[in-house]
């Protein structure tokens, strides 16, 4: 989850909201993502589906068999079809989005049972680490709107 939160860093200085996303296989990164919905104008560049589609480059194929996806913050309903259609074995989430989160929070795509792949998931991992990256960008970013306001 340490690289995950790197990624967030990143996805942070850029002003993109900070979560970041690797892919593991065998103990190997094999994939790496932060988001960059705003970088790219693109609202799949979600920090999953980029570190997805990196390891599925890197292991020339789409199915992520025997690979496990470490977020920092809880997948939306996009980003967990694409964990199951990827086939990750296991999801490791830093913190849980109960707004918006699709990954038990408001939907569990991941362990659906009407799906074909089921995920595993463990939640709850370097959970204030990855809580606060996402509250001092808030934060920041209230305090810029509330100065825009005052101009």
């Amino acid at each position: 989850m340490s690289e995950a939160l790197k990624e967030a860093k990143i996805a942070y200085d850029l002003g993109e909201v900070p979560i970041g996303a690797v892919v593991e296989k065998d103990g190997v990164i094999i994939g790496r993502g932060h988001n960059l919905t705003e970088q790219l104008k693109d609202p799949t560049a979600h920090a999953e589906m980029l570190a997805l589609r990196q390891a599925a480059r890197q292991l020339g194929g789409w199915r992520l068999l025997g690979c496990n996806l470490y977020v920092t913050a809880e997948p939306c309903a996009m980003c967990a079809g694409a964990i199951v259609w990827a086939r990750i074995k296991k999801l490791y989430i830093g913190t849980m989005d109960p707004k918006g989160g699709a990954c038990g929070s408001v939907f569990n795509i991941p362990q659906e049972p009407r799906l074909n792949h089921h995920v595993e998931i463990e939640t709850g991992i370097m959970q204030q680490e990855c809580q606060d990256i996402l509250k001092a960008f808030f934060k920041e970013l209230r305090k810029k709107k509330s100065e825009e306001i005052q101009l």
